[in-house]
């Protein structure tokens, strides 16, 4: 629950957004590093493209999919900073952005900014 400061705010991303991350980064891990357990002929138009894409351009797939964990890993540091500048100052509130965020990159980030704590009436 979160306090009336907002110091320990917290909403966990939607499920919906949990399993399609899930999902298409599992499939991506598949693709790059155990391609030949995918059965690429039973996914149609889809299968023939992924299967394209790994007989001409592993390589590339392979550093997409360094940078794809590199991008959740950048949009974590960002959510740890606007915790910060949110007024969010419980540790353990902002380490759970920061996992959330690195799992499921922008379907968390977008969460936190779209939070917008009261600020104090000014005199």
């Amino acid at each position: 629950m979160a306090k009336s400061d907002g110091g320990d705010y917290f909403k966990r991303t939607s499920l919906f957004w949990i399993v399609a991350v899930i999902l298409g980064m599992g499939y991506f891990t598949c693709i790059v590093f155990a391609p030949e357990k995918i059965p690429f002929e039973y996914l149609g138009a889809f299968g023939t493209f992924c299967s394209y894409l790994v007989e001409n351009y592993s390589g590339l797939m392979y550093k997409g999919w360094w940078a794809a964990w590199a991008i959740h890993g950048y949009e974590a540091y960002v959510a740890l900073k606007m915790c910060r500048t949110k007024g969010i100052n419980d540790t353990t509130t902002r380490w759970m952005w920061g996992v959330q965020t690195f799992l499921f990159g922008f379907a968390s980030l977008g969460l936190l900014l779209k939070y917008d704590p009261e600020r104090p009436k000014q005199h």
